[in-house]
């Protein structure tokens, strides 16, 4: 384990590389003996630091849930991060591009709980009963730390590379929907890039969800009632320029767009 004091420099830097809007050296270049429990440790601190500062928390991102995902960043097990109220944009939002390092698109479902998940020991049927509704969401990857040579480690500790969300769409209560067969199609100025079905996320969206918090319950945390749960990309990450239209139609279940100015 990392000692304390690199624990709190890290996520002074990662903090600083948000608010500065730059990209950081690799973290395993500079520490080769930082663990997972390390980069979960970095990114508990800039949470709680976030939290003391005054940022909302409203919920948490899981990623690399899917085999395209997990393909696209050579990258193989699920990881999480959190989201603040100020990283959730609403449908047809002008966001800004500068803001955001490396940015991407992805499609995913986002869990709105109704009720609290603890875990360990949770399951896919306690997750659809605590799940008030589902909603269409994209998320805005934002990777404070450089791409290339890129592990686990440095992805986690820069909080999952999670930038921003936007939700929209229609609310649908999960059991007046087969989740695994809820399916997008994602533009960007008005040609299909990428299109997806939700099944992608292990075999079942919900899947994801149970595993984020038998993760946090093993760690003395839970999913509490309110939160937002996105829930893992069933397409490939999508680079966004400057300028860019992106829309998502997700068919029954409607359309999510914003611009990046």
């Amino acid at each position: 384990m990392l000692p304390t004091k690199d624990i709190a420099a890290i996520a002074d830097e990662l903090a600083a590389a948000e608010r500065d809007r730059r990209t950081i050296p690799l973290l395993t270049a500079r520490y080769p003996e930082m663990s997972v429990a390390d980069s979960y440790a970095v990114q508990n601190e800039w949470r709680r630091r976030g939290i003391a500062s005054g940022r909302k928390p409203v919920g948490r991102k899981i990623g690399l849930t899917s085999k395209v995902m997990q393909a696209a960043t050579g990258i193989t097990e699920p990881d999480y991060g959190a989201i603040f109220a100020d990283m959730v944009f609403e449908n047809g939002s002008v966001i800004e591009h500068g803001r955001f390092a490396n940015v991407r698109i992805e499609v995913e479902l986002a869990f709105v709980l109704g009720a609290p998940i603890d875990g360990p020991g949770a399951t896919i049927f306690d997750v659809l009963r605590a799940t008030e509704y589902v909603v269409p969401a994209l998320e805005i990857l934002s990777s404070r730390i450089e791409l290339a040579g890129r592990t686990i480690v440095d992805t986690i500790s820069d909080n999952a590379a999670m930038g921003g969300m936007v939700y929209g769409g229609n609310p649908v209560p999960p059991k007046d929907i087969d989740l695994r067969w809820v399916s997008a199609l994602l533009y960007r100025n008005e040609t299909i890039e990428e299109s997806g079905v939700a099944a992608a996320v292990l075999n079942h969206p919900a899947t994801g969800v149970a595993w984020l918090a038998n993760k946090l319950g093993a760690h003395g945390d839970r999913l509490d009632a309110g939160e937002i749960v996105l829930a893992g990309s069933f397409t490939r990450p999508l680079w966004v320029e400057k300028g860019d239209t992106i829309l998502a139609d997700y068919g029954p279940m409607g359309t999510i767009s914003c611009r990046f100015a």
